[in-house]
Formats: C-alpha cells, structure tokens, sequence
C-alpha cells in the first residue's frame, strides 16, 4: 500500500533475460560478430577443463561485477554449468548497481552442449 501511495522508494533492480540454448545460434552469432560479451561464471578448475569458445572467466566464488570485461554497447550473456550459477551472478549484478541488460543462457553448459554448442578446453 505504501508504494501504492508514495511510489517506490527503490527502483526495481533489472532483471536478467533468459535465453534459451535453443537460441544457441543468435548467442553464438552475438559472441562472432563482437555484439556480445559472454562470461562464465563456473570456477577456473571448471573452466580450464571444458568451456565455451570466446567465453570469459569470472568465477561466482570471487565474483566482482568490476572484473567483468569492459560491454562498450554489447550484450552481456552470463552462464554457468546448468544455469543457478549465473541467477546468483545476475542478483549480484543487480545489486551492484549494474544498469546494461542481463542475458542469462538457461540451461547453462550442459544445455549448449545438449543443442550441439561447441566447447573448448585449457
């Protein structure tokens, strides 16, 4: 009733988009063409053993929104191993202040990887 009367007294954080591996096509098109940023936020063990081509390392466990690579106008597409990592990245996001759209690919690796996503290791 409060914000009813008085509006809000905080503006509703972003909230991320979800994109689905089925779109593993428009996310693989954004990451070639340069129009998006792609980020992993699984651990570097993780990491190392198996990710996405082009994808950038910023572990939940350390997760600081600063060490995200710099967006200059792209997406940011955040993903994790089967897509609760990256919810948690997003509320930090979120709570960081963090203002650009969110796209968090659901079904995170294994979801890539079950619609014939390509993956890499080292």
């Amino acid at each position: 009733m409060f914000n009813r009367v008085f509006g809000p007294l905080f503006a509703a954080p972003p909230q991320p988009e979800n994109v689905s591996v089925v779109e593993a096509a428009v996310i693989k098109g954004w990451v070639a063409s340069g129009e998006a940023v792609l980020v992993d936020v699984r651990e570097a063990r993780e990491f190392e053993a198996e990710h996405i081509p082009g994808a950038t390392s910023v572990p939940l466990s350390a997760f600081d929104p600063a060490r995200l690579p710099a967006l200059k106008g792209r997406k940011l597409v955040i993903h994790c191993r089967s897509g609760s990592r990256c919810g948690m990245a997003a509320i930090r996001l979120a709570t960081a202040g963090f203002d650009a759209p969110i796209h968090r690919m659901q079904g995170g690796l294994i979801g890539w990887k079950s619609v014939g996503g390509k993956t890499t290791t080292g």
